[in-house]
This record gives structure tokens, sequence and C-alpha cells, in this order.
């Protein structure tokens, strides 16, 4: 009666996660307003006063979302060179907490769409989030005493890492077959493929003794694959783990290449890694908004977060990471991935300019 209870409210949350993930914007605004630390001042003009950043991340979430990237690799560009033209120059830490922050949610909100569409491997998420913590706080404390011109270079670097990573990445491989369509070599019916009872549709998954594992998702898709190459994968995302934590992208970009290069299909490589992207931008939020007083030097101001701006892209990133899924479905993901990959090799340019002194 237990198990049958427990399937029954997994069922519930997943074929109503959309409720659950647009309160969470809500809840964190009514929040905000009531308990962050404001001007004295504050009054309708200020909590207003960025209202248009609301469509640019809604947009920036939706598209990052749609090839399983980190959204600050778009966010923090955007806010060093854009921002500055119609407000004022934030400082790295500020601006890299804003790109974490937004992240996280828009993130967390795609990571559920995937999970309802059975397309999440947990148990390869969480070895790789566990691998990656260390790191990803090492990362967010580093941001604290870096020099912004180092900043600026290192980003530079991470930007041309992603760009040249994405072009590298094989978006098409390991697609899936329709169950439907499956026949057995002996000409009888197709194989008999997990359902479990807690997903919704056919969705399910199973892993025989030899250690391969039978993913179906809700469309009844089914995959293949195996769980080896775990020293590759901590490798890309204890390295992308340090950058995330410094500049709010990393392991998302460095991980979805090593998942893929062993050989987790496409589609369950994306949703696996925005469970990783998704869990340890909110920890690298976290540090970055607390941590302040565990560096020397510096002190815990909350003050220093630009609220009546995250009131905003918060709400955007997690509309956008709802949008991405139909996204990916209904545009070619390839294109896309050009595209972003050839923006973030002109914002590095950028970067080395800006750390050179040179803009």
């Amino acid at each position: 009666m237990s198990t049958s209870l427990s399937s029954s409210v997994k069922r519930a949350f997943l074929r109503y996660q959309h409720v659950f993930v647009f309160l969470a914007p809500l809840a964190f605004v009514v929040g905000v307003y009531a308990l962050a630390p404001t001007p004295a001042d504050a009054g309708v003009g200020y909590w207003t006063e960025y209202w248009w950043l609301f469509a640019v991340f809604t947009l920036g979430a939706t598209i990052v979302n749609t090839v399983g990237i980190s959204g600050s690799a778009l966010f923090v560009p955007f806010l060093i060179f854009v921002f500055p033209v119609v407000a004022y120059p934030l400082k790295p830490t500020t601006l890299v907490k804003i790109g974490l922050i937004s992240e996280s949610f828009g993130l967390s909100s795609s990571s559920l769409a995937f999970i309802q569409y059975g397309l999440v491997d947990r148990r390869l998420s969480l070895s790789l989030v566990l691998g990656g913590v260390p790191f990803v706080v090492g990362g967010a404390l580093l941001s604290f005493v870096i020099p912004e011109p180092l900043f600026h270079a290192l980003l530079g670097i991470a930007l041309l890492a992603a760009a040249y990573l994405l072009f590298r990445a094989d978006l098409a491989h390991g697609d899936p077959t329709s169950s439907d369509d499956e026949v057995a070599t002996d000409g009888g019916s197709s194989r008999d493929l997990p359902d479990d009872d807690d997903k919704l549709g056919p969705a399910g998954v199973e892993t025989d003794d030899s250690g391969v594992v039978t993913r179906v998702d809700r469309d009844g898709d089914d995959y293949t694959y195996s769980r080896g190459g775990y020293l590759e994968r901590f490798l890309n995302y204890s390295v992308g783990g340090v950058f995330q934590g410094l500049a709010g992208f990393g392991i998302g970009e460095l991980g979805i290449i090593s998942m893929l290069r062993t050989q987790v299909p496409v589609r369950v490589a994306i949703g696996t890694n925005h469970i990783v992207v998704a869990t340890t931008a909110v920890l690298a939020s976290v540090v970055h908004v607390f941590g302040g007083g565990l560096v020397g030097g510096h002190t815990m101001d909350l003050t220093t977060t630009p609220w009546n701006m995250v009131v905003w892209t918060v709400p955007a990133t997690t509309l956008g990471g709802q949008i991405a899924p139909y996204v990916s479905t209904a545009l070619d993901t390839g294109t896309i991935k050009s595209g972003v990959g050839a923006l973030f090799a002109v914002i590095a340019v950028a970067l080395f300019a800006m750390a050179g002194g040179g803009i």
C-alpha cells in the first residue's frame, strides 16, 4: 500500500511539476521583497528599474537549456559588456553571483522537465555531483581574491574551451529507438522493456548483471548504454567544477563532452548534466552570497547583491527552462550549438582584450 501511494505521489509531482516550478521563483521574489537588505528608500522605482532583464534572461535561458550548458556562459558576458552600457559596471563577484542565482532556478526548472521525460540517470548524476562539490566550493572562494584582469582572462579561456567543446560535441549520436518499431531477431515481438510505476507513460529503467542500462523515456523511446568511464567524467567535472565556482559555468560544458565520449546517449547525457549543473550552481551561488566571511580580508555583505535585478532574472530563467525542451524538438540543435559556439569565441576575444587593457 505504501509503495503504491509513493508511486502515485511521484507520478502526481511529475505530472504537475510546472506548478511547483513556477511557485519556486514566486516564493523567492516574495522572500527577497520581505527579507533582503535593500536601500532604506527602496520603492516601486527600485524594484522595477531592471524589468527589461526579464526578456533578456528568458531568451538566454531558453538558448542555454536547449543545448544543455550553464546559463552563466551567456549571462556573465552580457553583464560585462552590455549591462554597463545601459546601467553601470558590476564587480566580477557580483555579476557571477547574479548569473549563478539566475541559472540555479533556470536549470532546476529544466531539470524537472527532463526528469518528467525520464531522461535523467540518477546514479550518474549523484556520483558526479559528489565528485564535483569540493572543486565548485574552491572555485567560488577563489573568485573573492583573484584580480579583475585575471578573472577576465580565465573567463576568456573557459569560453574558448566551451566553444571548442561545443563544436566537437556530436549531438546526434545515441539517437533513441522506438519500442513500437522494434522486432525481435526471431521474428517475434519486441523485447520486454522496463516500465516503472512511479514514472509517467511507459518510462522505466533497469540495469542487467553486466552493468548495461536500458532506459525508456515517456514517449516510449529506449536507450541502451553503460555507466563505465567514471574516471574520465570525474576529471572533466572536477576541472569544470573549479570554473563553475569561479565564473559561473564550465562544469556543464566539460561534463557533456565526457558523457558523450563515454557513450552515454545524447538525450540522457543532456538530462543528467542538467541535474549536475543545477545542483552545483545552487551550491556556488550560496558560497558567493554567504562565503565572503570565509576568505581573508573579506566579509559577508548581503547588501552587495542587486536584489532588484534578481527578482526579474530568476522568474525569467525559470520560464526559459520550461520553454527549452519544446524548442529543442522544434529547432535543429546543431544550428543552435554552432551559433552559441561562435558567440563564445567572439566574447572570449573581447575578454582577452579587456584583460590586456585593450578595452
